[in-house]
């Protein structure tokens, strides 16, 4: 495995903690370097850490605070 791509996991927290639990990926990032970008898409979507999702986030965010605001 690429130096760089154990570095990142490190720093990672999300990255890390997913491949302590499931570490069948570690297996497929060893054999290919390229499924790392896989598994960074992987892990964004399942943590929604993906753009898309933090946009959603602050509109569920406003909603809720304009109808609390609103029930004033």
């Amino acid at each position: 495995m690429n130096p760089g791509i154990i570095k990142d996991i490190y720093s990672k927290e999300n990255y890390y903690k997913y491949l302590k639990e499931n570490s069948s990926w570690i297996r497929f990032i060893k054999r290919d370097d390229n499924r790392y970008k896989e598994f960074i898409k992987y892990i964004k979507e399942k943590y929604k850490l993906r753009t898309r999702d933090k946009v959603s986030n602050v509109v569920n965010v406003l909603d809720v605070l304009s109808e609390v605001l609103s029930n004033k």
